[in-house]
């Protein structure tokens, strides 16, 4: 079996994102922030696997998130703090869609904040009570390792794990957990 290396824009018409326009050019802006986004990511060990994800992901997340450098920053920010921990990229990014829909400011009426939906007391249960959970890296990074710990302590046992991430555990009907997993098979699990 030969490896057939397959230019950017053929991998965007290849990946059966119908919704996904696909032009003769590539967006010039998009491939300079991909470009840097891959040149300056410490969590790809392969630039090649780093251009497929980032630009498989990209049109995925493109209606979520419109804005071509945020998304592009957030990818690789999720992507480097779902790897510190051990956690697939695409979990995250299905928690952070039911969660937040996205949202770096969102504020729960429980008064969860940012992307992940952090607990305010865990700032100072850490001893950090300045840090902002609206900022977009602390919020990833306190949010995949409160659900890498329930991955844990539930023996990866997802469901439930997802159920203590969002404090319904014990709730027969799982709602939370099927959300999350449904948004994780539906949009964000790579075939």
């Amino acid at each position: 079996m030969s490896l057939v290396i397959v230019p950017l824009l053929t991998l965007l018409s290849l990946s059966g994102q119908a919704s996904v326009p696909v032009k003769k050019q590539p967006d010039p802006e998009l491939r300079r922030l991909l470009t840097e986004a891959i040149n300056s990511s410490t969590s790809f060990e392969d630039r090649f696997d780093a251009e497929v994800w980032l630009v498989d992901m990209s049109s995925r997340m493109k209606s979520f998130v419109p804005d071509k450098a945020f998304r592009l920053d957030l990818l690789k920010s999720i992507h480097r703090e779902a790897q510190r921990v051990e956690l697939p990229p695409e979990l995250v990014i299905a928690v952070i869609e039911v969660e937040s829909r996205f949202d770096t400011f969102a504020i729960s009426r429980s008064g969860a904040q940012g992307l992940m939906q952090v607990m305010p007391f865990w700032l100072d249960e850490i001893g950090h009570p300045e840090d902002n959970l609206v900022d977009m890296k602390t919020n990833l990074r306190m949010g995949c390792t409160i659900l890498k710990y329930y991955m844990d302590m539930e023996n990866n046992d997802l469901r439930s794990a997802l159920a203590r991430y969002n404090g319904s555990y014990g709730d027969i009907r799982q709602s939370y957990s099927n959300k999350v997993l449904d948004a994780l098979r539906l949009r964000w699990r790579q075939q």
